[in-house]
């Protein structure tokens, strides 16, 4: 992945807020980011689109004590916990939130907003969840533990195919990668412990690269077979960093659930 998800800016500033560590404006301007403006539309208690202000405020008063992420891809409800029509909502949109304290979800739409690619607006629809585990979110050191046995593997068998994603374009990608980490030191909300600060670089990196090997063409692979071994190679890790995005986003909710914090 590219760019950090909208459903994980949402969450993650939305979770520091609801534990009082930023105001209501820096926890919008966060999420927010680049776009133009977000909605929330379906809100318990509210006949038509509201203000982000507005949304996070009255989910507190509905008992929301947090915000996990799902970012699901077909054939892997990464995330969710159900019903149908919010799974597939959720699926549609690739990310959907999912609140911690009562049956409620939100699945973002993004519409573009002025000359094309230039900003959007974004509408998040309130659902109702089933109350029930996410599925396959991983613990925060078992996601740290996979995603490097997984890049390791990835990277050995790309290797062997002469497909890694090298040369310029790779190194112009990488580089855009880490320039961006550097303008956004602050991966994560205040209130994140270190260790998913770390999980969340590593993922973002990992995806990172994945896209590189991706989009830059098919390198030194002249054979279906050799192409096909390359998707192969990379599906399991491209998983594996979704799962670690999830855990790290996710972390500050979990470790309230063990009664950790």
């Amino acid at each position: 992945m590219l760019t950090e998800p909208r459903a994980g800016r949402l969450a993650a500033w939305g979770n520091a807020l609801l534990a009082g560590l930023v105001s209501p404006d820096d926890a919008v301007l966060a999420i927010v980011g680049d776009d133009a403006v977000h909605r929330v539309e379906g809100l318990p208690g509210e006949s038509g689109q509201v203000g982000l202000t507005l949304a996070l405020g009255r989910l507190r008063t509905l008992g929301v004590s947090g915000l996990r992420v799902a970012l699901p891809a077909p054939g892997h409800p990464l995330g969710l916990s159900g019903p149908p029509e919010f799974n597939a909502r959720a699926l549609e949109a690739e990310e959907a939130v999912v609140c911690y304290g009562a049956a409620l979800g939100l699945v973002p739409d993004v519409y573009e907003a002025g000359p094309v690619g230039v900003q959007v607006e974004v509408v998040w629809h309130v659902l109702a969840v089933r109350e029930a585990p996410p599925a396959d979110v991983p613990s925060l050191g078992e996601a740290e533990r996979e995603l490097a046995e997984a890049l390791r593997e990835a990277t050995e068998a790309l290797t062997r195919l002469d497909v890694a994603g090298s040369g310029p374009v790779a190194e112009a990608a990488v580089d855009a990668y880490r320039a961006r980490a550097e303008r956004r030191r602050e991966v994560l909300a205040p209130g994140y412990p270190s260790r998913a600060v770390r999980v969340l670089e590593l993922a973002q990196r990992v995806g990172t690269l994945i896209a590189v090997a991706t989009e830059s063409g098919h390198g030194g692979a002249v054979s279906s077979s050799e192409m096909s071994a390359r998707r192969e190679a990379l599906r399991p890790v491209e998983r594996t960093a979704r799962r670690a995005q999830v855990a790290a986003y996710n972390s500050v909710v979990e470790e309230r659930e063990r009664g950790v914090r």
